[in-house]
């Protein structure tokens, strides 16, 4: 009778003849241990060795056969030579005697040669200085029992010598730890793969085929090199198309299969894909049917090389890493364990498993973004604000003194206001109101509130004219008789003189002035106030973290009040203004029309020009926006504000005023093109986006966007809301820098609708949460790798579950959130930071 080492031997050779397909057994070779682990066990085979042999065969079928062929020999050799030694630690190659050619990886990461301590030496023991993580979700999940050899350079790994491990850094992979959290940029299903003849024009999908024919021309002029390649699957042919890659010609061979991804296309009434990622496609892949990780890649690192340095590392790490989240909220949330959502992540067994583990992973980057804004409330919240009170006789007079009735909505912003100052507990708010909704107006009101008691108050705009243009409103509704003098509400900007500098300085200290508005100047070391109260803080999303704190700073736990024209779309706000409180004025003023939208083609260009050319016959003042400042070879369709503004004034408006504004011009310089294009000494102003916020010019009726097609939604309804803002009939022109995208998504939908939430909404859903970040969420919300800001049920469960525990444990105190509370002030940066 064989004993049941013998009969190991026999399958392990069995599968080697078999060339490591997993066939030795039916069902693969993990099916022996049905029977093998209680006959070792009967005949007195250490535990030790049984637990390797059953740990190695359970993930057997999950490796590429060059680390099977490595397990088996491995798992063999420990039998023949240690059978009584205890089950080895991974250990790591020793730097000094790291091979000094490059290897493709042969050992799983359990048999590579020593180096360090044992794995489970935890990141809180004493132990060599570990090499820092780039990577924030990494940093987010890393804990006191996470293993320290996660840290471990990745020239630890067998076959990564110090060439490969510096063409990695490159991917933002520096060590063990950052592998884990590099995840696929997209997978190739080979479980689902679609014959040639069922694929549908439009459709993004992998085919597999054989390369038939592949040849190369020239096209314009010579200038362009076309590559073509055929490929067949047997129930039709597909032809791929590459332009100026001459070199795929020495890659791709007759006969070679491989899988290319992109998008069906058709030319000349046959299917075709242009310009698709392609990859060899090595036999294996087919036979088991996976779904395979495609990672992305630099220099000298090949697709199959790199997937086999993330499998050894995904396989033995991910099982080990501890799990921050409550057991009981992953319960009730129904979440894969951590270990088990990164190995889904990386090598999913099926699609539903994917979704899981995305799931799971997505939840965490939220949760902890919700838990984030949540503290941010409660530490605004522990600390004492001043109350004012508002007298309902004093508040109905000033409404009254107004040149104009407020809507609804601006009632309920005020209201909110009067509460939030009277609570105690400083005003955290976030007035969010499309643009010309009267947001200005609210803001001075809540000024008045706290200078008619005493207290100063500071306004900081983005730039020098927007800060000039709220110096001029406010003067309008915060000095007169019974309220401030004039030498009470002062403008701070950089081109404040140096004499005018120190007077504002003096009067800020003393408490002589009430209101000082400016731009980044006011955190300047100078500005000191006697008692500011209030700091308003508008297009909040164009200043970072610490311009808002240092301003905030100024003053004993002021008021803040912080506002955009930036329409933000729900799921938006619950992720990155969960601190603020919110107030949103969504009606406009009586008398302001919404603005007539026309989608033009290029042909139709000279119909936007006579009614420019018509608009300035009657008085009016027209923009003409560009999306670029300069040509450029990636992009040469597109007119460029220079350019073109010379082409404007010789040959298109010879007879009127044209001026120029665009990004590279000095701040001083910008600011004076401005203002006269304000005071009407242009007539057009051609310009790139920088006038996209804040600039008010009563007179412009006229808004045509060159290359409109190039910009996104909420780009353009900005722009749009430049114009119009005098009353009377004001027009918005787009035209796209080619016929076919006249029929541009976004564009039709700004044709059709005025409704800035609504035009939100639809641009985060096209073109992701980009268009609303500013710099105060750029650490955190632009670092999330699996989140969707558009997955309004992710978010709020995140936000549910993150509420609750809050509600339980505020401070993450309890032992049983210990891993947790580590996690979390690692993805916050030890709790540093402010998200208002």
């Amino acid at each position: 009778m064989q004993s049941s080492l013998e009969k190991l031997r026999k399958f392990f050779r069995l599968e080697a003849e078999n060339k490591y397909a997993n066939s030795a057994v039916i069902g693969g070779l993990a099916k022996i241990l049905d029977f093998w682990e209680s006959e070792a066990r009967n005949e007195g085979v250490s535990e030790e060795i049984i637990q390797l042999v059953a740990s190695r065969l359970r993930d057997y079928h999950r490796l590429t056969p060059a680390s099977r062929a490595d397990t088996l020999k491995g798992v063999w050799k420990r039998i023949q030579g240690q059978a009584d030694a205890p089950l080895p630690e991974p250990v790591y190659q020793s730097e000094a005697t790291a091979p000094s050619t490059e290897q493709e990886p042969a050992l799983p990461p359990e048999v590579m040669t020593p180096r360090a301590q044992p794995q489970l030496e935890t990141a809180a023991a004493p132990s060599r200085r570990p090499a820092p993580s780039r990577s924030p979700a990494y940093a987010g999940a890393q804990t006191s029992q996470t293993p320290v050899a996660l840290n471990a350079n990745l020239t630890v790994l067998h076959g990564v010598g110090p060439r490969n491990a510096e063409a990695l850094k490159k991917l933002g992979l520096y060590t063990l730890g950052d592998m884990l959290y590099n995840f696929p940029r997209r997978y190739d299903d080979y479980s689902r793969l679609k014959p040639i003849r069922n694929l549908v024009y439009g459709e993004v999908v992998t085919v597999i085929g054989q390369v038939q024919s592949l040849y190369e021309r020239k096209a314009r002029g010579g200038k362009m090199s076309v590559i073509e390649c055929v490929i067949s699957d047997g129930t039709g042919g597909l032809r791929l198309t590459w332009f100026n890659q001459p070199w795929l010609m020495n890659r791709l061979k007759e006969g070679m299969p491989i899988a290319a991804a992109g998008k069906i296309e058709q030319y000349l009434g046959r299917l075709v894909m242009n310009s698709p990622e392609w990859e060899p496609v090595e036999s294996e892949h087919l036979r088991t049917n996976r779904i395979m990780p495609v990672y992305p890649l630099t220099a000298n690192i090949t697709q199959n090389w790199l997937r086999r340095q993330m499998e050894q590392v995904v396989r033995f790490w991910a099982p080990r890493l501890p799990d921050p989240l409550p057991e009981s909220i992953r319960q009730a949330a129904e979440l894969f364990s951590l270990g088990e959502a990164i190995q889904q992540a990386h090598f999913p067994d099926s699609q539903e498993h994917l979704q899981a583990a995305r799931e799971r992973l997505a939840f965490d980057e939220i949760f902890y973004l919700q838990l984030g804004v949540l503290r941010q409330k409660r530490d605004y919240q522990a600390v004492v604000g001043r109350i004012f009170d508002v007298p309902e006789d004093w508040l109905s007079e000033r409404m009254a003194a107004l040149p104009f009735p407020l809507t609804g909505a601006q009632k309920r912003a005020i209201e909110d206001i009067i509460v939030d100052i009277g609570s105690g507990r400083p005003m955290n708010r976030l007035i969010q109101g499309d643009v010309g909704s009267g947001k200005t107006v609210v803001a001075a009101l809540a000024t008045m509130m706290v200078t008619r008691q005493g207290a100063q108050a500071a306004v900081m705009a983005p730039t020098s004219i927007l800060a000039e243009q709220h110096f001029k409103n406010f003067a309008r509704f915060l000095v007169g008789e019974g309220l401030l003098h004039e030498g009470q509400l002062r403008l701070l900007t950089g081109d404040t003189s140096n004499g005018e500098r120190e007077a504002i300085y003096a009067g800020l200290a003393s408490g002589e002035i009430k209101v000082l508005i400016g731009t980044h100047a006011l955190i300047e070391a100078p500005v000191q106030f006697k008692d500011l109260q209030l700091v308003v803080i508008d297009e909040q999303h164009r200043f970072g973290v610490e311009q808002r704190a240092a301003l905030r700073r100024k003053g004993e736990h002021p008021h803040l009040l912080v506002m955009t024209a930036t329409p933000i779309p729900r799921s938006l706000a619950l992720t990155l203004y969960g601190d603020l409180d919110l107030s949103v004025i969504d009606e406009m003023p009586a008398g302001r029309q919404p603005v007539s939208t026309f989608v033009l083609t290029p042909l139709e260009r000279e119909r936007a020009y006579a009614l420019i050319r018509s608009q300035v016959q009657a008085g009016r003042q027209a923009f003409i926006v560009y999306p670029l400042i300069e040509e450029s070879q990636k992009m040469e369709d597109l007119k460029a504000a220079v350019d073109e503004h010379d082409r404007l004034s010789k040959e298109v408006f010879p007879d009127l005023k044209l001026g120029l504004l665009h990004g590279k011009m000095r701040p001083e310089e910008k600011d004076r093109i401005m203002a006269e294009f304000r005071d009407a000494k242009y007539n057009i102003l051609v310009s790139t986006t920088v006038i996209e916020v804040g600039v008010d010019v009563p007179n412009a009726t006229v808004m045509l966007i060159e290359g409109a097609n190039r910009f996104g939604l909420a780009q353009l309804h900005q722009l749009r809301g430049r114009v119009g803002r005098g009353g009377g009939n004001a027009f918005c022109l787009l035209i796209p820098d080619k016929a076919d995208s006249a029929e541009n998504d976004r564009l039709r939908a700004m044709s059709e609708t005025n409704d800035g939430f609504k035009l939100a909404e639809l641009d985060l859903q096209q073109r992701g949460p980009g268009e609303f970040l500013g710099k105060a969420q750029a650490g955190h919300v632009t670092s999330l790798k699996m989140a969707s800001l558009m997955d309004v049920a992710l978010i709020e469960k995140a936000r549910k579950h993150a509420t609750q525990l809050f509600s339980l444990d505020p401070h993450l105190s309890q032992p049983e959130h210990a891993l947790l509370a580590e996690a979390f002030n690692r993805f916050w940066g030890q709790g540093k930071g402010d998200v208002s």
